[in-house]
């Protein structure tokens, strides 16, 4: 069909619909009815199979009533019950506790190799292949960089506690990089043109707007899987909190089956995720019809340290790596244009601005975790400084405690200045978070990480309550307080909570 051609990666898809359509019209929506009947197709379903094939297939296939009866004998020998078996002592139980499970190796699994011998492609994956000869048409080039990816983990950790702390939710790194990469689109707009032939002549096509495909793998009715790509629309105009609400929109409908036919045109920039199962980072395929496809790999640590111990990596500053790559049509799209627009993405991952507008939309009352080289330890010492750290948030920590219920400030009000929380104020940099500090019995530990530190004196100053204590003049009653807040608050036991839970219901 002519129109295929704009579904992009989804042609497979609008063959599968048409002969889902050809063999009974009312099976498929009425905007893939609309379609295929203004290209011509008959809007009835054909009694009679119009192919030899199909005749065949038509003859061979059994009634669906046939089905059930064939399995009610398995189904009926899984049904009979055994003899129950003596249920074992306590002391049985734990005396016959496995040992810890071996690691298992990758030789441990052989598979018999399959029988030799030719068989032809059919139904989705016959589509696909027909697309993928054609994308042989498209002369790419790739563009590969290494990026930093510590800061992304630290600041999505903070963004998650305070989202698991009040709405729910969570947002991915997949969430992060896809609205650095619509940014750095909208910086580098030739990113976003594709190639085609108008009247006969080669042509640039500019898009309207930046429509972001998402490559989702789904279930197919027989148990196979397939991957479609679903589109963003108009994600230029959108923040943060409207994107990743979109990106759940179409995550969410797709598990259910509700993707529409609008969802799947327009794409003009794709993003694909192979590093999900650990691949560093792959050359996708570009479909006909677009210019470029951004492939996100895993993240890890670089292979050189790899058998390095967690403490070592911290004391080394040793961070986790994700590859991008950019694959483009190299006649409408340069190398030099993929090379900038790489380099912005890797610049928005570690921008000061670009985690503000992330913290400022999903409502996070801390500052972001900077980006930063690693300090060396001199002057005044490191242990020191967290020790300022530390007197700060007992003095200060109520100026970004979390009390106001309502996401809203009065324009003109001041801010209170509180740079003295940040670890930067304190010559101390995301490096350190896993280093150990002397911290002179602070949550009752001589010893603690940076991180440690800094999960204890936000749980104890910076949530729902706002606590200040060191005007204090009596210095036993500065201690008791102080001892209470930081020790933490205790889970309270079941009985505990059932007693509360009784009290709330007869409220």
């Amino acid at each position: 069909m002519s129109s295929a051609s704009t579904f992009g990666q989804n042609a497979w898809l609008v063959d599968e619909m048409f002969q889902q359509f050809q063999k009974d019209p009312k099976s498929v929506d009425k905007e893939w009815r609309e379609l295929f009947e203004s290209q011509g197709a008959p809007s009835t379903a054909q009694d009679t199979p119009s192919t030899p094939e199909a005749k065949k297939a038509s003859s061979a296939k059994p009634s669906t009533s046939d089905k059930p009866a064939a399995k009610a004998a398995p189904a009926a020998k899984a049904a009979q019950p055994q003899a129950a078996k003596p249920a074992p002592s306590k002391q049985n139980t734990q005396a016959a506790k496995p040992a810890k499970k071996a690691k298992e190796s990758p030789l441990s699994k052989q598979p018999a190799l399959p029988e030799p011998g030719t068989t032809p492609i059919r139904g989705i994956f016959k589509s696909i292949a027909k697309k993928m000869d054609i994308s042989l048409e498209v002369p790419t080039a790739t563009s590969v960089r290494d990026m930093p990816a510590r800061l992304m983990f630290e600041n999505r950790t903070m963004v998650n506690d305070q989202l698991k702390r009040t709405r729910g939710g969570k947002i991915s790194f997949t969430h992060i990089i896809g609205y650095a990469m619509v940014k750095a689109v909208m910086a580098h707009p030739d990113m976003n043109n594709s190639y085609d032939i108008v009247d006969g002549k080669p042509s640039l096509v500019v898009p309207e707007h930046i429509n972001l495909g998402l490559a989702i793998d789904l279930p197919q009715r027989d148990g196979s899987r397939a991957l479609v790509v679903a589109a963003i629309k108009e994600t230029e105009k959108m923040s943060f909190s409207e994107f990743l609400a979109a990106y759940e929109d179409i995550v969410s409908r797709s598990r259910v089956g509700k993707l529409t036919m609008d969802d799947y045109t327009g794409v003009t920039v794709s993003l694909t995720n192979p590093g999900g199962i650990g691949t560093r980072h792959s050359v996708p395929r570009l479909t006909k019809g677009q210019g470029t496809i951004i492939g996100v790999g895993s993240m890890d640590y670089p292979a050189e340290f790899q058998g390095a111990s967690e403490d070592r990596l911290a004391d080394l500053g040793v961070g986790k790596l994700v590859t991008i790559t950019s694959t483009y049509d190299h006649r409408v799209i340069q190398g030099a244009v993929s090379g900038e627009f790489l380099r912005t993405m890797s610049q928005l991952l570690v921008d000061d601005a670009f985690w503000d507008h992330i913290f400022d939309e999903m409502h996070v009352p801390y500052t972001p975790i900077r980006w930063a080289q690693d300090l060396p330890n001199t002057g005044v010492d490191k242990n020191t400084r967290v020790m300022q750290l530390i007197e700060a948030y007992r003095s200060r920590g109520h100026l970004i405690a979390d009390t106001n219920p309502l996401p809203w400030v009065q324009p003109g009000m001041p801010v209170p200045d509180h740079r003295d929380l940040e670890i930067e104020t304190h010559g101390l940099t995301l490096w350190d978070l896993d280093r150990t500090f002397h911290v002179g019995g602070f949550g009752g530990k001589e010893t603690m990480t940076l991180r440690e530190v800094l999960n204890r004196l936000r749980a104890a100053y910076t949530l729902k309550i706002g606590s200040e204590y060191t005007h204090i003049l009596d210095r036993d009653e500065r201690t008791w307080l102080q001892d209470h807040l930081e020790a933490g608050m205790p889970k309270p036991t079941q009985a505990e909570q059932k007693y509360i839970l009784q009290k709330l219901n007869a409220a």
